[in-house]
């Protein structure tokens, strides 16, 4: 039989928050997890006092009538850090002691992972139902009231070709994150010209700025400047950036895209070259500028809708960027613009 001294220094070793509570329903001891979670001091108090929660102290009854294990869970702390603890209650008869030894397993991180899975089900899903439920509209008008009205065959048809091309780029928006996600691990390699994808990308959006009356200028070398990289994905980045540029500038603005370094960069420990893409909109109120990356995230639905937005092209942006072990930096303030920095290293880490 193991010592009650064994037995709670066994305690003391476990990696995860862990207590005993003995028969008279007080805690033996605990281990320093357990009460950074719980608080110092609970040798010898009650442990109603020290769990609180019902649903815990529920197990904790159940496993000191019974001899089988009881699973619970636990909540610590508020908002934002709030964490979620898998607890197992379990009879432990040492010989000298007879106890309840509840450990807790932290699953925060899984618990994240699952809610953003709904909410990104959940997000998906109504992005499509909206353009659905336009296109089963007019489809039911077209042979009912406008059966006969060609003029408003017209109409309906017109918006339902724009409600279809909102779906196609929701769907390729998507099918272009999942791709970026499931190769995200594998650091691309081969040399890009950057300079000249910049060249090239602002050459094919130079119709979306004449339509919209913004000026593109560019600041680039007169060189080229290769970084290791996927050249689709970076053409990507670039397109992303500067289309996002055009469309909420505003008409009678000014986007500039424009290419610095091989210099050092802090954030990347080692050389970096700067890609940054600059417009003269109205700029972002700086709350919003954390989340700007997040999927399907906008400051604006109705005018990003309006605009043509899926809500998912930063985020494939920051995915891009971040498969290229780079960083990217957001810069904006009301009435100021906004500046899009994409930081690349210079070359592949030896």
């Amino acid at each position: 039989m193991m010592s009650g001294v064994a037995l709670l220094s066994m305690l003391r070793a476990m990696a995860g928050p862990a207590l005993l509570i003995g028969a008279d329903e007080r805690v033996i001891g605990a281990n320093p997890e357990a009460e950074a979670l719980l608080g110092g001091g609970m040798t010898g108090r009650h442990y109603i006092t020290l769990l609180r929660q019902p649903a815990l102290l529920e197990a904790v009854e159940a496993c000191m009538a019974g001899r089988s294990p009881v699973h619970s869970r636990y909540l610590a702390g508020t908002g934002s850090n709030e964490q979620t603890f898998e607890v197992h209650c379990a009879r432990v008869d040492s010989g000298e002691i007879d106890a309840v030894l509840v450990s807790f397993s932290d699953v925060s991180a899984r618990e994240q992972a699952e809610q953003m899975r709904r909410d990104f089900v959940a997000n998906v899903s109504h992005e499509l139902r909206t353009p659905l439920t336009a296109l089963i509209g007019f489809i039911e008008t077209l042979r009912g009231p406008a059966r006969d009205d060609p003029a408003a065959q017209q109409r309906f048809l017109a918006t339902m070709e724009t409600e279809a091309r909102r779906m196609n780029r929701l769907v390729h928006d998507l099918l272009s994150l999942s791709g970026v996600e499931a190769s995200e691990r594998m650091r691309p390699t081969a040399p890009v010209d950057l300079a000249g994808l910049v060249r090239s990308v602002l050459n094919g959006l130079a119709p979306l700025a004449e339509e919209a009356e913004v000026t593109l200028d560019s600041d680039l070398p007169g060189q080229s400047l290769m970084v290791p990289g996927d050249a689709d994905q970076l053409r990507q980045v670039i397109t992303n950036l500067v289309e996002n540029a055009i469309k909420y500038g505003g008409r009678g603005g000014r986007v500039t895209a424009a290419l610095t370094g091989p210099a050092e960069e802090p954030g990347l420990r080692g050389r970096g070259v700067r890609l940054s893409v600059r417009d003269t909109g109205p700029g972002i109120d700086p709350i919003h500028i954390p989340r700007l990356t997040e999927r399907f995230y906008r400051v604006d639905t109705h005018r990003s809708r309006q605009m043509g937005g899926t809500g998912l092209g930063l985020a494939i942006v920051k995915h891009i960027v971040t498969r290229h072990r780079g960083r990217l930096k957001i810069e904006s303030a009301p009435g100021e613009g906004t500046t899009f920095t994409a930081i690349l290293p210079a070359e592949a880490a030896r």
